[in-house]
């Protein structure tokens, strides 16, 4: 049984996500593969209304294609100033194409009159597991609060982090780099949670 499991499915295309999922799990006994290693999976579509939702569709969407226990992350920004937008439609915010840069310039410009006092904002992951039958074994959330920064700052990191300022510091995600954000960032809490189901999985099936 445990032979079953040295194979984990992240199941994600996103470069900058799968790096740090990755760098989180490291010492795992999996070997990490994403959607890229399964080129003919159909994109599960993520129809669900909150994070968590999306997160268990595609844990199980995946595991169903590719057989394999799967780990599936949905997470976004949600902005105070713009009741909760992009939230989970982060990816998408400025059209399905947009590149990374595009989504920050969008919601810079929606925030354009609002003061720096007034841009509270959160980022935050939903990670699920799915075992190789797709049925979802454990679902885990984590958030970091911030503000939103008046413009980009930073070339580390992806999607809003040169514009997110988490709280108790100066810098954005971008700015103070993967070391310290792997500690602090709401996929890292997330994740953190989901490390330990993991380890007692492979303990479980080991013993057993």
């Amino acid at each position: 049984m445990v032979h079953s499991l040295t194979q984990l499915l992240i199941a994600t295309h996103n470069h900058g996500k799968l790096k740090e999922v990755r760098q989180l799990l490291s010492d795992l006994p999996f070997s990490l593969l994403s959607l890229r290693d399964f080129p003919e999976t159909v994109a599960v579509q993520e129809l669900g209304s909150s994070f968590e939702e999306n997160a268990e569709l595609k844990a199980a969407g995946y595991a169903s294609q590719a057989g394999l226990l799967t780990l599936a992350d949905d997470s976004g920004l949600e902005v105070d100033a713009l009741a909760g937008a992009p939230g989970v439609l982060s990816a998408r915010y400025a059209g399905v194409d947009a590149s990374d840069s595009g989504r920050v310039a969008q919601l810079l410009a929606d925030l354009s009159g609002v003061a720096e006092a007034e841009r509270s904002a959160r980022f935050v992951s939903a990670v699920a597991i799915a075992d190789r039958k797709a049925r979802i074994l454990h679902m885990t959330m984590g958030r970091c609060e911030g503000t939103i920064a008046l413009s980009p700052r930073g070339k580390d990191g992806f999607g809003y982090d040169p514009i997110f300022v988490p709280e108790g510091h100066q810098l954005t995600f971008a700015e103070l780099g993967p070391d310290i954000k792997n500690q602090i960032s709401h996929r890292a809490r997330a994740l953190a949670k989901t490390h330990e189901f993991l380890t007692s999985l492979t303990r479980r099936l080991t013993d057993g």
